[in-house]
Order: structure tokens, then C-alpha cells, then sequence
């Protein structure tokens, strides 16, 4: 018995790498905001991350310039159609210049969990859903000290010629500026994305959001563009550029990073 079982576990073995490569290439929410309805297979492992993102900003006379040198996603796939995701900054640097001054702080974010669901998936058209919740972890003056938390519904369209379409409808429950309560904010926004050879994607989008702030709404928007490298079937690189397009947008931002499925 001993002996008929050793073709079995080498077939096994020799077959396991094969099957792990029939999955289908590393799947992300990055480079832009686009959440995408895809989740990590069962039992994977996978690895968002900035690794350099510098945004810059003017306002009122005063230049801020926020930079994360590392701001990861942990995901793991639960199975069926769904994974769980942990993303948390350690650290972030902001200079402010201003009327011949300098200050510089660092500090760590806020700790974002998230769930996404697979609620349909078709040759035309896939949607999930995103619960999340934010933990107010960052350090003093890095953060509102205050849980929020919403939802989001990203739907993603195959177009001919290969071009895909990307609906994200968000929304958010955010604390009050005045730290008495919470209030809604409506975000949406439209990616399309195209191939521009066998490794390379080319993605561009505008994103808008509604905070409807008991102190006065908020309104943001911005155009964004990013590249993204297919290096191996488990291996994303990607740029990126988000640039304001209203004074009460952060003017601009460019940032680099990478995704690994183990």
C-alpha cells in the first residue's frame, strides 16, 4: 500500500505548482482609487502598497506636502467570494511652508479594515461590494480620533476592442468637523482602462465626491492616470498621477507601487 501511494503524492506535488499558475493574474485596487470586483483566491495571501507617494498642496498661502514612504494592504482570501483587508500606514511625513516658516511632523495613519464580496461575476459584467471601517489609530494630529466608516460598490464593464469600464459609487459615514456626530459622503467615479501591449495597461479616470458637512458640503474632484506593468502572473508595478481639479483638492499627487499574490 506504502508503494502505490508515492506516484500518487508525486503526481500531487508535481501538479500543484501547475494548478496555482491556472489561476488568473494578480488582481488589485491599485494603482487609482478603482476598487475592483475581483477578491484573492482561497487560502492566497496578497500585498498592495505604495512605495512612494508624495502629495502636494496650496492653500491660503500655505504649501503642505504630505509624503508616505509605505502605505500597504494586507489581503487574504476567506473563500467562496469573498477576502479580508487591513491597510494601515507607518508612517507619514507632512511639511508645511508658509510666510518664510517651515514645520515638519511624522506619525503614523488610521487602521482601515475591509471585506469584499464577489456578488456577481460574467463576461460583461462583474459588481461586489466593500463594507469597511476605520479605527482611529493614527498619531495626534494625523487623524480625526474618531471611527467612521461605509461601503462601496465597484461595477466593472467589458467593452470591445478591450477597453473596460469602471463604476466605483461610494458611501461614506464621516465624523463632523466639530466632532459632534457623523455625516454622509457620496462618492463616484469612472475608470476606463485599455492594453497597451502584452505586460502594459494605460487607465484613466475622474473621481468626485459630496461631504456633506453639517459646517458646509465639501465638494472634491480630480482626474487621475496611471500605468500598470504586468511584471509576472503575481507580480503588478504600477505609477500614477492624481491631479485636483477644484481648490478644494489636494493639487496633485504622484505616487509609485507594487502588488504580490503568494
Amino acid at each position: 500500500m506504502k508503494r502505490t501511494l508515492w506516484p500518487i503524492l508525486l503526481a500531487a506535488l508535481a501538479a500543484a505548482p501547475s494548478l496555482r499558475a491556472q489561476d488568473a493574474p494578480v488582481c488589485t485596487d491599485r494603482p487609482t482609487k478603482a476598487n475592483a470586483p475581483c477578491v484573492v483566491p482561497q487560502g492566497r495571501w496578497q500585498l498592495e502598497a505604495d512605495v512612494g507617494s508624495v502629495t502636494r498642496d496650496v492653500r491660503g498661502g500655505l504649501s503642505t506636502q504630505t509624503v508616505y514612504p509605505l502605505n500597504p494592504t494586507l489581503k487574504y482570501g476567506l473563500g467562496g467570494a469573498s477576502d479580508i483587508e487591513v491597510s494601515w500606514a507607518p508612517r507619514v511625513r507632512v511639511t508645511t511652508r508658509g510666510d518664510g516658516a517651515r514645520t515638519q511632523r511624522t506619525g503614523h495613519g488610521d487602521l482601515l479594515l475591509r471585506v469584499k464580496t464577489r456578488l456577481h461575476v460574467g463576461d460583461a459584467v462583474s459588481v461586489a461590494v466593500i463594507p469597511f471601517v476605520k479605527a482611529p489609530t493614527a498619531s495626534t494630529g494625523f487623524g480625526n480620533d474618531r471611527w467612521e466608516g461605509g461601503v462601496a460598490l465597484p461595477v466593472s464593464v467589458n467593452l470591445p476592442r478591450g477597453f473596460a469600464l469602471t463604476f466605483g459609487p461610494q458611501l461614506d459615514v464621516l465624523a463632523d468637523a466639530d466632532g459632534r456626530g457623523h455625516h454622509a459622503a457620496l462618492s463616484n467615479l469612472v475608470n476606463l482602462s485599455h492594453p497597451l501591449g502584452e505586460r502594459l495597461t494605460l487607465a484613466v479616470e475622474y473621481w468626485r465626491q459630496d461631504n456633506a458637512d453639517p459646517q458646509g458640503t465639501v465638494r472634491q474632484a480630480s482626474a487621475d492616470v496611471a500605468l500598470i506593468v504586468a511584471a509576472t502572473h503575481n507580480l503588478q508595478l504600477d505609477v500614477g498621477a492624481n491631479l485636483g481639479l477644484n481648490d478644494r483638492t489636494p493639487d496633485r499627487q504622484f505616487y509609485a507601487g507594487i502588488a504580490y499574490r503568494w
